[in-house]
């Protein structure tokens, strides 16, 4: 373009021929069709990845199985950011590509793009590798909010994912904060089915088939009267023989976060048919002897008792 005004200036002056002038009208008109082309397909790009991360978001924000991957405050925030930054991204490759276009010499502009960015980048290092990392939580789905995870030392219930921080909620009430570059190993409990596993002590006279056989009858019930139930619960025999007892081991699974409560329900249940069956849950005893000393009064009796104690499990 530059050249072109210079050649018209000469050629109203008397200095360049005509025919010169035509071409380099040509060649002005051949960039400007490729700027126009250039500022067309930038804003398709810009149109078309919108779209593309409305339909993401979308996915990510709807609810299932009881689990929600992203909270609709959280949805919108990451939505508007990163239509934000496809969008100046694009059309700041479109500039470029136009000032090309133009004569304009970008290489030196880019070289002091990069050199301020360098800057920036080591005093904010930090920061960038909290957000590409939680880009990376968010996009391929590692935990979600309503979670069960254990982030190092902090454990609990995922409340909410930022691009830069992670907020998680112990189930003593702390609010644990912790930033989205530090996490480099996440253990998620949450899964199709969560286990429940403990053991169930009778006494040594019990009879264990007896005792098997009754669980058995007493959980098939328990499959249906409890909906969170998705498979078991089942007894699966002995698991120690303990110093009042014999100990069976009960497994089943449950749904998400809801183990803990199932366990309680079926141990309810089973100290209630143990009760109807005449099954005995045993304890601790002991014996208690009291000695006299040699100055104390004898008042007949042979000075031992016999106690029982229970003691906690």
């Amino acid at each position: 373009m530059k050249g072109l005004l210079d050649v018209m200036g000469q050629t109203f002056s008397g200095g360049v021929p005509v025919d010169k002038l035509i071409d380099l009208v040509v060649g002005a008109g051949g960039t400007i069709i490729r700027i126009v082309l250039t500022l067309i397909l930038a804003f398709v790009l810009v149109k078309a990845s919108n779209a593309l991360i409305d339909r993401l978001v979308t996915q990510r924000s709807a609810e299932g199985e009881g689990r929600r991957f992203m909270d609709e405050r959280k949805a919108k925030t990451l939505r508007s950011l990163l239509k934000s930054l496809l969008k100046y991204a694009i059309y700041l490759f479109a500039g470029i590509s136009i000032l090309n276009e133009l004569g304009v010499d970008t290489t030196s502009l880019l070289a002091g793009a990069g050199l301020a960015g360098l800057a920036i980048g080591f005093g904010a290092q930090n920061l960038v590798r909290d957000v590409i990392n939680g880009f990376f939580i968010l996009f391929e789905d590692q935990f979600a909010v309503g979670d069960y995870v254990t982030v190092g030392d902090a454990e609990g219930i995922v409340e909410s994912i930022g691009l830069r921080t992670t907020s998680i909620r112990a189930f003593s009430g702390e609010l644990q904060i912790v930033p989205n570059g530090q996490i480099s190993k996440v253990i998620n409990h949450m899964g199709s089915a969560m286990r429940v596993l403990f053991g169930v002590t009778v006494d040594y006279r019990t009879d264990i088939d007896h005792a098997m056989e009754v669980l058995t009858r007493d959980f098939e019930k328990a499959k249906t009267e409890i909906p969170d139930i998705v498979e078991g619960p089942t007894v699966l025999g002995v698991n120690a023989l303990g110093e009042s007892g014999v100990e069976l081991l009960v497994i089943a699974k449950t749904r998400p976060m809801e183990q803990w409560r199932v366990e309680r329900a079926l141990k309810k249940r089973i100290k209630e048919v143990f009760d109807r069956e005449g099954i005995i849950i045993p304890y601790p005893y002991m014996q208690v002897l009291l000695k006299r000393s040699e100055d104390e009064p004898s008042d007949g009796r042979d000075g031992k008792a016999e106690g029982r104690g229970a003691a906690t499990a």
